[in-house]
């Protein structure tokens, strides 16, 4: 639980003169866990059918795009193909009509030129005038045949790609729990669990007697809090929450149950771009529970020793 440690005052039994060591005191100090903006990401098959390939296992590290599994193909093929067939029949029946129609055409302009020169019937040239219509109007119901097979072949084709499941981004697998064989669907749940390859953050529980102490853009240490190592890392707060809840990381039953808290977001400070200062927070787990300190520390001044 978050806590306001005693100002820089010195105790009656501190020691005095020029080796007294520096009192450290924080705005606040609070518990947190090591996340990712937006979490872990679990995956499920987005249409069912039956497994026929799992292409990664736990502790791969896949690209955007990479194939994570894909289902049965065959029916989905097949309903391509046959979406292909439709469509080259529509177009196959539009070429037809459109020679049909310009035939008609030729014909009904002949009759009619005979007619004027009275020299055909006239009768013969409404017929054809008439027929050539009618092939006309054939050939706008078959170019909406033609659209709607080309839809159908469209939608053929992307229930297609729905029987493969793509990484959405770059990540490392952290869990499968698929097999090639078994028979899924949307709703048998996550078959994968990723962890983006995002920066880490902390998210503290901050005591509510300090949301109005800690601001957004205040410096943080954050270390372990095994207490094991001197790893420590250089943060600063993102954001505060407007919503109150539980306190879920402390330790003790009762303060857990007593205590209320607001999530408090912090980022990493980056280190330099050069190679002296690696990155050391990808080495920081998912869930791993830190102590926070906000605020830098204040050093009590060191007393003269008298002669």
């Amino acid at each position: 639980m978050p806590c306001l440690l005693a100002a820089c005052s010195k105790p009656a039994d501190a020691p005095t003169g020029a080796n007294a060591k520096p009192v450290a005191a924080y705005a606040a100090v609070a518990r947190g866990r090591i996340d990712i903006e937006g979490g872990l990401l679990s995956l499920s098959m987005p249409r069912e059918g039956t497994l026929a390939t799992v292409a990664v296992h736990e502790g791969d590290h896949v690209k955007q795009g990479q194939l994570l599994a894909m289902l049965d193909t065959q029916p989905a093929k097949l309903a391509v193909d046959a979406a292909q067939a439709q469509l080259e029949q529509a177009q196959a029946q539009l070429k037809l009509l459109a020679i049909k129609q310009a035939a008609a055409e030729q014909r009904a302009k002949r009759l009619a030129a005979a007619a004027a020169a009275g020299a055909g019937d006239g009768q013969s040239a409404d017929d054809a005038r008439e027929a050539a219509a009618q092939l006309e109007a054939e050939q706008q119901a078959d170019r909406a045949a033609q659209d709607m097979a080309s839809q159908k072949l469209d939608e053929a084709r992307y229930e297609l790609k729905q029987r493969s499941l793509l990484a959405p981004f770059d990540a490392e697998v952290v869990r499968v729990l698929a097999q090639p064989g078994a028979s899924v669907s949307p709703s048998s749940g996550a078959l994968f669990t990723l962890l983006p390859q995002k920066p880490r953050i902390v998210r503290a529980e901050l005591n509510e007697s300090f949301v109005g102490v800690i601001q957004p853009g205040m410096h943080a240490e954050v270390t372990a809090d095994s207490g094991r190592g001197n790893a420590q890392w250089s943060a600063h707060v993102l954001r505060i929450g407007n919503v109150y809840g539980p306190a879920t990381l402390e330790n003790d039953p009762q303060v857990r149950a007593n205590a209320r808290t607001v999530e408090c977001v912090l980022a990493f400070d980056q280190p330099g771009s050069d190679q002296s200062h690696p990155d050391q927070t990808r080495d920081l787990r998912i869930g791993q529970r830190v102590i926070v300190r906000f605020g830098a520390p204040s050093t009590a001044a060191p007393t003269a020793s008298k002669d």
